[in-house]
């Protein structure tokens, strides 16, 4: 009995299944990391600046400033990530409105 492709039902190719590792893979996750939305930053503001700024209020995994690609400089706004988010909340209350730069920066959980 031949189909429309030319293959008969016996004429089947089964394919084994691929072996499984024996070693679970790991997924790569930040924990328990909290991360902040800060706004009004200078364009003169790097990312070292800001985290020697938000270190006071926790251990900072990374700063990141968005950057305009045609003038090379920052947009004025970035995310910095906390290893806890017990130092994110405190950030957030102890640097909103803080001068950073010469500018008044705002922060959101």
């Amino acid at each position: 009995m031949a189909t429309s492709t030319g293959i008969t039902r016996s004429s089947r190719i089964f394919f084994s299944q691929p072996q499984l590792q024996s070693q679970p893979l790991l997924l790569f996750s930040k924990g328990f990391s909290a991360k902040v939305f800060v706004k009004g930053l200078s364009f003169s503001s790097t990312e070292k600046k800001i985290v020697e700024a938000f270190s006071e209020f926790g251990k900072v995994i990374e700063a990141k400033l968005v950057m305009d690609k045609a003038r090379n400089r920052p947009k004025g706004y970035g995310f910095v990530t906390f290893a806890e988010k017990e130092a994110a909340e405190k950030a957030c209350e102890g640097m909103n409105g803080k001068l950073l730069d010469g500018r008044a920066v705002y922060v959101r959980f």
